[in-house]
């Protein structure tokens, strides 16, 4: 082949400056935000000194033509910039995104965390800190009277420390995110040991990779899952943390010191955060298979029972989501949108109805006045055959029986955890195992449509007054993949659930929510186990997570003429 002339190599030239020139608006367009207006100019390493006396570091990051502009805070443990690494980074790159279209951009590594001094302990330092923060940016020249905070995750519940706490603030954008920190921390009642270790380890490794190249810090997603697969397995518990970063970790430890419901500890957050005094605007950005939806979802029904008006956007990720983690490019065009309307009194910038949500199956957007929307309750009945059907059992006695062993405790396979393999998946191979009863539907004729809240009831009995039932929704395709769509967990304890006369225990697990349509073709199937390892820690069958003692229980699913267990589901029609 000849050399290419000379003119088509000043061609590339050009056109490779152009879109080096262009290329923030040319994502700008892919990703449907709007297009950026300013240069943006930085000032880094600010020293910001909070009331103990302890300084926390900051970036600022501004237009670069003079004028008044509201400002958006972020604070965050994943550290800011380079020196955060690929979390760092991300951080930087929507801070610099804020501020070309006209946003003074405040990025704070919270206590403890990276270049701030002090010790890091979840969510109790959050509110002051948060709190003298926004009394500096007052005290700048450039302030320009109001204020808006966004973020995923953890930097979603530093918004909720302040949310009711300063009138400065006029809108927020929490995403993939919760107020509620102990349903989060302990969902359904039982520990999230999945959640738990995998953060405190992501902490460590962020910590010891640190100071190394970028390509180097790749080695931390391995890495996390090798560390946190031996502390899964490890009991008891309470060492765990040990057995993932090599050391005692107080904050994973204060969790287990306080797993009582109604903890004071917990209380004493609830009432700091103050839902029902927040005013100002509230959008709540949230995935269907992110853990933090049953939270957002209270908080969504609490702002609306104190008389807000909430946004809600749900789309189809999940939290550690590889392409779009913690939902952040969804939750940055619909925090661009909600700033500029609430911020700068661009009122059109917002959509007319305030819930947005992605149906699967069906891979569309739905714009719906709020959540859930009128549905019509359909049951379907557990049948001793292993079918799910309209009409109920009608012989005198069936069940099915499956012993739980918490040595070999039944995995979780993807759904809502914390995890880079959560989400949907073919969960066939869950199914081979005896701890696991499998109940399916005929196949459909016509599309079967879901919105809402999905709710199983059981007639149960177990040879321990302590242990859990599991149930989880998926979607049976015709090739035989069977998809996981929501799940939930009933832990029992004495005097929890309502005992019948024949000494059968009825349940009601909440499978928490979704929005998907069955195909017809299709088929829906139920899971019912005694747990999802680490998502929901294992039930040791003793009444303690503490102990390393683990006790066998022989489990009774009861479906007949008196026992009327069922899958209880919203059915939506258009």
């Amino acid at each position: 082949m000849g050399k290419l002339p000379r003119f088509l190599w000043l061609l590339l030239g050009l056109l490779g400056w152009l879109g080096y020139r262009l290329r923030w608006r040319l994502l700008a367009q892919v990703a449907h935000w709007p297009r950026p207006h300013f240069r943006v100019k930085t000032d880094l390493n600010l020293h910001l000194v909070m009331r103990d006396g302890v300084i926390l570091a900051a970036d600022h990051y501004f237009p670069s033509q003079p004028g008044i502009y509201p400002t958006i805070l972020i604070r965050s443990p994943y550290g800011r910039g380079l020196g955060g690494g690929v979390f760092g980074l991300f951080l930087s790159f929507f801070a610099y995104r804020f501020a070309e279209r006209g946003y003074h951009v405040i990025t704070q590594d919270t206590r403890g965390r990276f270049d701030s001094g002090g010790e890091f302990f979840p969510y109790f330092n959050e509110q002051n800190d948060g709190l003298d923060t926004l009394a500096w940016i007052k005290k700048q020249n450039w302030y320009g009277g109001n204020i808006g905070l966004w973020g995923p995750s953890y930097l979603g519940i530093v918004q909720w420390a302040i949310a009711a706490h300063d009138p400065d603030i006029q809108a927020l954008v929490p995403s993939a995110t919760s107020s509620e920190l102990e349903g989060i921390i302990f969902p359904d009642g039982a520990f999230d040991m999945g959640l738990a270790m995998r953060w405190i380890t992501i902490f460590d490794l962020l910590d010891r990779y640190r100071h190394r190249s970028l390509p180097a810090s790749a080695a931390i997603l391995p890495r996390l899952e090798h560390s946190t697969r031996q502390a899964f397995g490890h009991v008891p518990i309470l060492e765990a943390d040990a057995v993932s970063t090599g050391g005692s970790v107080d904050y994973y430890r204060y969790w287990l010191d306080h797993t009582e419901e109604h903890d004071p500890a917990w209380e004493q957050v609830r009432a700091e955060v103050c839902l029902p005094n927040v005013t100002a605007p509230v959008h709540l950005v949230a995935g269907w298979y992110d853990f933090f939806l049953r939270g957002q979802l209270q908080d969504y029904q609490e702002l609306k029972a104190a008389g807000r008006q909430p946004y809600l956007t749900i789309g189809a990720w999940y939290h550690l989501q590889p392409d779009n983690p913690m939902g952040m490019f969804d939750s940055f065009r619909e925090g661009i949108d909600w700033f500029d309307s609430h911020l700068k009194g661009h009122k059109q910038r917002i959509r007319p109805l305030p819930v947005k949500i992605f149906v699967m199956g069906a891979n569309q957007w739905r714009d719906l006045p709020e959540f859930p929307p009128p549905a019509q309750t359909s049951a379907y009945f557990l049948r001793a055959d292993g079918r799910l059907d309209t009409k109920p059992e009608r012989i005198s006695h069936a069940s099915r029986s499956y012993r739980y062993d918490p040595a070999d405790p039944t995995p979780s396979v993807g759904g809502a955890e914390f995890s880079f393999h959560g989400g949907p998946h073919d969960v066939r191979r869950i199914e081979a195992r005896s701890d696991v009863l499998v109940y399916t539907s005929p196949v459909l004729r016509q599309p079967l449509e879901i919105i809402g809240y999905i709710q199983l009831k059981l007639y149960v009995h177990s040879s321990l007054i302590h242990t859990d039932f599991h149930g989880r929704l998926c979607d049976v395709h015709p090739s035989g993949k069977v998809i996981n769509l929501c799940e939930g967990l009933y832990r029992i304890v004495p005097g929890k659930g309502e005992l019948q006369p024949d000494g059968s225990i009825l349940i009601e697990i909440d499978l928490w929510a979704t929005a998907h349509r069955f195909l017809p073709g299709h088929a829906l199937r139920l899971h019912v186990s005694s747990g999802a390892h680490p998502h929901w820690e294992r039930n040791h069958g003793t009444g303690s997570l503490l102990d390393s003692e683990l006790r066998p229980a022989d489990q009774t699913i009861f479906h007949d003429a008196g026992h009327h267990s069922a899958l209880v589901l919203p059915v939506v029609k258009w």
